[in-house]
C-alpha cells in the first residue's frame, strides 16, 4: 500500500503524511515539485520523527513517476468528483492512493491515467476533507480491509 501526493503545496500536510503512512504500514510517494522547500521545517514539526521511520520517496515530476515500474499496482485517485464511493472499493495490497495539489487537485491528464477515482461521501453542503484526513480514511479503510499482513 502506498499513498501517492502529487505536487503538494502545504508542507504541514507532508508532515501529517509522513506520519500517517508511517502509523497504518503504508510507503509514501511524493511527486515534485511541491509548493514548498521540501526541507520546511514545518514537515518534521508535524511529522515528528515518523520521517525517520519511514522516509518519503521523491519523483522529480508527474512524468518520472509515470515512467517508474509499478507492477500491476492500481492508482487509485481520492478526488470530490470520483466515481466510485471509498466505501464500495475492494483494496488490494498493493494499491496506490493518490492525492492532488490542496487547491486543485490533478490535471486532466493524470486523472484520465488513475484505475480508479473514488470520493468520501460528505454531509451536503460541505465542499472536502484537508488532504491528510483524506488520506487516513482511505489507509484506515485499506487497512480495515487487508489488515496489517
Amino acid at each position: 500500500m502506498r499513498l501517492v501526493l502529487y505536487q503538494p503545496e502545504i508542507a504541514a500536510n507532508v508532515g501529517a503524511a509522513i506520519r500517517i503512512c508511517t502509523c497504518f504500514g503504508a510507503l509514501l510517494d511524493i511527486i515534485e515539485p511541491c509548493g514548498f522547500p521540501y526541507k520546511h521545517k514545518d514537515i518534521r514539526r508535524v511529522g515528528m520523527d515518523y520521517g525517520t521511520l519511514s522516509e518519503p520517496v521523491r519523483h522529480d515530476s508527474w512524468l518520472a513517476y509515470a515512467g517508474a515500474d509499478h507492477g500491476a499496482a492500481r492508482l487509485i485517485l481520492l478526488t470530490t468528483t470520483g466515481d466510485t464511493d471509498l466505501g464500495q472499493l475492494d483494496f488490494r495490497a498493493d494499491d496506490r492512493i493518490m492525492i492532488g495539489q490542496e487547491s486543485a487537485g490533478v490535471p486532466d491528464d493524470v486523472r484520465n491515467v488513475c484505475d480508479v477515482t473514488a470520493r468520501i461521501p460528505l454531509a451536503p453542503g460541505a465542499r472536502s476533507l484537508n488532504m491528510a484526513v483524506a488520506a487516513a480514511i482511505a489507509l484506515a479503510d485499506a487497512r480495515r480491509q487487508l489488515g496489517y499482513g
